[in-house]
């Protein structure tokens, strides 16, 4: 399955955050491994980037991004991408760039921590309890 993960589910695995590390970390290692073909929006590194330097360093930051480079596919944020988000229901537009980056790249799926926040999907937002679900019950 062709699945998008969000901002947050890579977040949780770089900064070891306890209560979300499991399940994300998972789904990551299958990405690694070819058991989900992962995606992630072009936004998400510079994201990725800050946030870690901030709450770690610069060089660990940039580590992190090569290694996420090569298990992630990249989905493009282009200008279709950005018209899409621009005139959609969406209320975040970071979130709608990530949707639509999603859409445009063909992924069936997006995995984040904040389903709430893609209400208008119309393509399957799991949780990653939830997708790590369908891949274990299988």
């Amino acid at each position: 399955m062709k699945v998008l993960f969000d901002t947050n589910v890579i977040l949780d695995v770089l900064l070891n955050r306890k209560d979300f590390v499991a399940h994300s970390s998972q789904l990551v290692g299958w990405a690694e491994s070819g058991k989900i073909d992962g995606y992630l929006s072009a936004i998400t590194l510079p994201s990725l980037d800050y946030l870690v330097s901030k709450a770690v360093n610069r060089k660990r930051a940039r580590q992190e991004i090569r290694k996420l480079l090569v298990i992630f596919n990249i989905a493009e944020v282009n200008a279709k991408v950005l018209e899409l988000s621009v005139c959609s229901a969406f209320h975040d537009f970071e979130d709608a760039v990530q949707y639509f980056s999603a859409e445009c790249c063909g992924a069936q799926a997006m995995v984040t921590r904040n389903p709430k926040d893609y209400r208008s999907a119309t393509l399957p937002v799991y949780t990653p309890e939830e997708l790590f679900g369908l891949y274990v019950d299988r």
